[in-house]
């Protein structure tokens, strides 16, 4: 069992950064592939990025590359994903979600289904 809490989220300008951390329990996060979701109001949850076990490999959705970089640290058990170049069409709820899948494919990574534990959200307001 993983629990996860983000942290980091906010209000913030167009133009403007923000970093978001996401803290998990227990003593085998190095064993979770990572990811990052969002959901704005009305649509459903998207991907945004995924990291590999040991941070050699990620992904990212079109829409955040070159804007967006996730990292972790398996010492401190945190996730991070360092938003810049914010856009109003960022705003949404960040989800942090831990995935036990083997292999670290992008077409399973990048769907929802690859995660087995999830954390509750933390709100990113990007205003124009």
């Amino acid at each position: 069992q993983v629990q996860l809490v983000e942290s980091g989220g906010g209000l913030v300008q167009a133009g403007g950064s923000l970093r978001l951390s996401c803290a998990a329990s227990g003593r085998t996060f190095s064993s979770y592939a990572m990811g990052w979701f969002r959901q704005a109001p009305g649509k459903e949850r998207e991907f945004v990025a995924a990291i590999s076990w040991g941070g050699g490999s990620t992904y990212y959705a079109d829409s955040v590359k070159g804007r967006f970089t996730i990292t972790r640290d398996n010492a401190k058990n945190t996730v991070y994903l360092q938003m810049n170049s914010l856009k109003p069409e960022d705003t949404a709820v960040y989800y942090c979600a831990a995935s036990k899948r083997p292999g670290f494919a992008a077409n399973q990574q990048m769907g929802a289904p690859a995660y087995d534990y999830w954390g509750q959200g933390t709100q990113v307001t990007v205003s124009s």
